[in-house]
């Protein structure tokens, strides 16, 4: 098998016409000293060691003015792939999205001349984009970000990072941008009038959702064998979660109605997801096969029409992606428009398209959203403390976003006071 380029270590050679011992690295030699010394194998050793800290860098050796934004990108994103993962929706993904727009207009430009008007005119681009506000500064904090790592990979002056990270970033109603809307509490009567469109798995995961207060990638990471069912009250210590990469720790609390909805999806090895896409797909085909109208003499027979090799199978787990959509079409089923649902989608005129919108806007959730309704419930009916604990939040900062503020409780609060 032909071993891929960048991958081999540079050879210890002889330069014959001068006798020295001379390494190649990226098209560039470096002499070591006279051939075959201990000075020239250590001077060797050090030059390896340094080009391999540098995650085997095509820019290793280059000048820190001579590097441009596109390589040092580039070296970023071989870092963060194998630092954060080649997931889906992962931090590498996010900001290989997020250097589009300084690829495209500043792609060829030295990355130690990169400053302040050229760090503005990006984000200018984007304001014309008409995106939201935080949107741009998390955007801009990414590309200060990449600048940051490369002044700490010794690739450009440190200068450089230090000058972009004094620029302050765009401030709430000052700058007349978009806001977006805040995530808010979903009605759980509306959840109820979705579920019997929901296959039997994931309406057991938006139950566990609204049970638990978990987060969305949480009920879709649940292992059988990360559920302790020795006390009355259930704990899931998961190993994956949004913070574990930070140190922490996150235990889910199963009470007696979660304990309900999860006990038949715990019948599996220890190794397996609690909740299977493989599953849903059978019970579709099980409902299919119920509801058919020709006789089973006629036709095909269950299970001879399937593809041999087919190019989509189900994963070993639901992600936040194949959730959220799964329960998108049961709002969409649960809630359809009156006089444009029947309309084919390529038939729709401009008008009816905004009307559907706004349609879904009004009828349709999302699962994040359970976990909203039910920290609003705990904080009004115990305090905020106790929805920071079942939430595994690090702060309550970050628990007042979700938990939304008793509204009931401020009116009783002001007419006995005010």
């Amino acid at each position: 098998m032909p071993r891929s380029i960048g991958q081999t270590i540079p050879k210890y050679r002889k330069h014959r016409a001068s006798g020295q011992a001379v390494c190649t690295i990226s098209g560039r030699d470096y002499y070591l000293g006279p051939h075959s010394t201990k000075a020239s194998k250590l001077e060797y050793d050090r030059l390896i060691a340094e080009w391999l800290a540098t995650g085997r860098s095509a820019t290793y050796g280059n000048p820190a003015a001579s590097i441009t934004i596109i390589e040092l990108i580039a070296d970023y994103l071989k870092f963060a792939k194998q630092y954060y993962g080649d997931t889906t929706r992962g931090t590498y993904q996010n900001m290989k999205r997020g250097m589009t727009p300084l690829k495209e207009l500043y792609g060829r430009t030295e990355a130690a001349e990169f400053g302040v008007l050229q760090f503005k005119a990006i984000r200018q681009k984007l304001i014309d984009e008409n995106l939201s506000r935080p949107y741009i500064n998390e955007r801009m904090r990414q590309i200060v970000a990449v600048f940051r790592w490369g002044a700490s990979e010794g690739l450009i002056p440190a200068v450089v990072p230090q000058t972009l990270a004094i620029i302050p970033g765009l401030r709430k109603g000052r700058n007349g941008l978009r806001e977006p809307a805040p995530v808010k509490p979903v009605d759980l009567a509306v959840v109820e009038q979705t579920l019997p469109f929901l296959s039997s798995v994931v309406s057991a995961m938006v139950k566990f959702q609204m049970h638990t207060g978990c987060r969305p990638g949480e009920v879709c990471n649940l292992k059988a064998g990360d559920v302790d069912r020795s006390g009355a009250v259930w704990e899931a210590r998961l190993k994956e979660h949004k913070t574990a990469h930070h140190g922490y720790e996150r235990t889910i609390y199963i009470g007696p109605q979660a304990q309900e909805v999860l006990t038949p999806f715990l019948l599996r090895s220890a190794e397996d997801y609690c909740f299977s896409p493989a599953e849903a797909m059978q019970e579709m085909r099980d409902r299919r096969n119920a509801e058919r109208k020709t006789p089973r003499t006629c036709g095909n027979r269950v299970g001879t029409n399937r593809r041999r090799k087919p190019t989509r199978i189900p994963d070993a787990k639901y992600t936040t992606q194949s959730y959220g959509r799964a329960v998108s079409r049961g709002c969409e089923l649960a809630f359809p428009h009156e006089l444009i649902h029947s309309i084919a989608a390529g038939k729709r005129t401009p008008g009816q398209r905004a009307e559907l919108r706004e349609w879904n806007t009004k009828h349709r959730w999302a699962p994040n959203q359970l976990r909203h309704s039910l920290a609003t419930k705990v904080r009004r009916e115990f305090d905020i403390d106790a929805a920071k604990t079942l939430l595994g939040h690090q702060s309550i900062g970050i628990t007042e976003v979700y938990a939304e503020k008793d509204r009931k409780k401020a009116i009783e609060v002001a007419r006995m006071i005010g």
